[in-house]
């Protein structure tokens, strides 16, 4: 289970007032669901998955991963997730097994099992190809898989994926999407940040569509759809912003 409760975060500005990216934000997704956490840029995605992640401290609210509040049990949150986002940098001069046996190290599993759970993640996500590889000689689409096997090396019951398909080919696209197909499959709990709507449509359980920092809408696809009258999730998405846009026209 993941809940946020009243997220705030607040950054200053040269003049004026501090401009809050996140306000007020509250959701839960329940275990073993994938949760779709949509918006347009600077919607506060990201600063909303870096709090929850603990790489952000919130201005007011709480976040809970797995029963934990990430502000006092940042070390229990961390060993139960995994967190990618499109930009997660890569030790160049490693090659993308040492890296993930690096990673298997540090997550505590023992040589063979660290063997094992990283020869697994090289099999199901197709970089046997390329795993004796340094990293600085690999594509973006060969970088990204490794760097979800990385965030999946500890085996977490909790994933957070930033745009994990952001400017990859289309066979490293289709791999990473099968993958958090199977993670579910697996009983794992999932955020996924995205930009693609037809991502999001056939992989997410439950949707919520941020607008300036604001959670203006919520539920399953079937409920977003009876709730706007609309049948696909591009006019759903373009008519609940423009009519929060509207809102908050009037009211200024």
């Amino acid at each position: 289970m993941i809940v946020a409760d009243r997220l705030v975060k607040c950054f200053p500005t040269p003049d004026g007032p501090d401009k809050r990216a996140v306000d007020e934000l509250s959701f839960r997704v329940r275990e073993g669901h994938i949760y779709g956490l949509l918006g347009p840029n600077g919607a506060g995605k990201t600063t909303t998955l870096r709090m929850l992640s603990g790489l952000m401290e919130p201005t007011s609210g709480t976040a809970r991963l797995a029963g934990f509040d990430v502000r006092t049990h940042p070390m229990e949150v961390k060993r139960r997730l995994g967190f990618l986002t499109a930009h997660t940098g890569l030790y160049q001069r490693l090659t993308a097994r040492e890296l993930l046996l690096y990673f298997a190290d540090l997550h505590g599993l023992d040589r063979d099992a660290a063997r094992r759970r990283v020869e697994a993640l090289i099999d199901w996500l197709g970089i046997a190809a390329f795993a004796d590889l340094r990293c600085g000689a690999l594509s973006t689409g060969q970088k990204q898989r490794v760097n979800i096997a990385r965030a999946l090396v500890g085996d977490p019951p909790i994933l957070i994926l930033d745009e994990p398909t952001l400017g990859l080919d289309v066979i490293s696209n289709r791999i990473i999407l099968e993958y958090i197909r199977r993670v579910r499959e697996q009983g794992k709990t999932v955020i996924l940040s995205t930009h693609y709507l037809d991502e999001a449509e056939t992989l997410c359980d439950r949707i919520g569509l941020l607008h300036e920092g604001r959670l203006v809408a919520e539920g399953t696809f079937d409920e977003l759809r009876r709730d706007s009258g609309h049948e696909r999730l591009s006019d759903i998405f373009l008519s609940l912003i423009r009519a929060d846009e509207a809102v908050e026209a009037a009211v200024s």
